[in-house]
């Protein structure tokens, strides 16, 4: 798509810096191999819209053989998206999902009632030096879904609608914004997008969604005549018509939002509720590891080890 009128960007100026109302700096978590950079839930912020939960993994680099192993683990009440910018993951999940994510593609699983899943290097990328840079994030289920059966759906990156214009090039993950529909079964009103710009090119961030955020994550943008750095989430003012412009050496963001959800919403560990005793229950659940006769069991292919619940 070369045009699309609701790219149409106004002046970054046209606001002043208060129309950002969380400017968030993430915790950098080090994980031995790899750092993760985690922007949500933040102090000030637990979420965007749905998004409760955004964690930059990488950039990192591994030698042949090694990779990233994170052994079968559950979740509640929330959906997971795995979307990468270099390396791959090999998921395999309770619902008998048994997938390979590359660059560009999105793995988006409900987990509901509970699911449970692993995700590893695959064996082809160990055969010789591998690395892996994306972003994993989780999406709080409205209440009415939190009990749904668990689902995993798979995109390659040719389904994801592509929109570019001036400078920008913008895939469309999840969601809808700026007349496009992305392909995934969205459970609450969602956006979210992989955009590249040019240096000095703008954006407009969409105006059909009452909670929008952006991450930087290469390069900078301004925003009312202030400039913003790799690493960093801002999240705007409702109803305002905001702008953004990307720096000299151009920029790589994620922009993501949605409706505003009735709160609060709990977390612990792997677990996301409306309730605290969801969440008791469901580690009870899991520390039974009563796999495959109550609520949790393990991954096709990847029944040999599992995270046990934290002590």
């Amino acid at each position: 798509m070369s045009w699309n009128p609701l790219l149409t960007p106004g002046w970054p100026d046209d606001v002043g810096a208060d129309a950002i109302e969380t400017l968030i700096i993430p915790r950098a978590r080090d994980l031995g191999d790899f750092q993760v950079r985690r922007a949500l839930p933040a102090p000030k912020r637990q979420m965007v819209g749905p998004f409760i939960f955004f964690d930059q993994a990488g950039p990192a680099e591994f030698l042949t053989g090694q990779g990233v192993d994170v052994r079968p683990h559950p979740h509640i009440g929330l959906g997971t998206v795995t979307y990468l910018f270099r390396g791959d993951f090999h998921h395999r999940d309770s619902t008998g999902a048994d997938q390979i994510i590359h660059p560009g593609e999105l793995n988006w699983m409900v987990a509901g009632r509970g699911v449970t899943h692993s995700e590893r290097t695959s064996a082809t990328a160990r055969s010789g030096p591998n690395s892996l840079f994306g972003i994993q994030t989780w999406l709080a289920l409205p209440e009415k879904y939190e009990d749904v059966a668990p689902s995993f759906e798979h995109f390659g990156k040719d389904t994801l609608p592509i929109i570019e214009d001036s400078g920008v090039t913008l895939r469309l993950i999840l969601g809808d914004a700026y007349g496009e529909s992305a392909p995934a079964r969205m459970l609450s009103e969602t956006f979210y997008a992989d955009v590249r710009l040019t240096p000095g090119s703008r954006l407009p961030m969409p105006d059909n969604h009452e909670d929008r955020g952006l991450y930087i994550v290469e390069g900078s943008i301004s925003v009312a005549g202030q400039e913003y750095t790799d690493g960093q989430m801002m999240v705007f003012r409702p109803g305002d018509p905001i702008t953004v412009a990307a720096g000299d050496a151009g920029a790589h963001i994620m922009i993501l939002g949605g409706a505003t959800m009735p709160g609060p919403y709990y977390i612990w560990w792997n677990f996301v509720a409306t309730s605290q005793e969801r969440i008791e229950q469901a580690k009870v659940d899991w520390k039974a590891a009563n796999w495959g006769r109550s609520r949790f069991d393990l991954p096709i292919n990847d029944r040999d080890e599992y995270i046990p619940l934290p002590e």
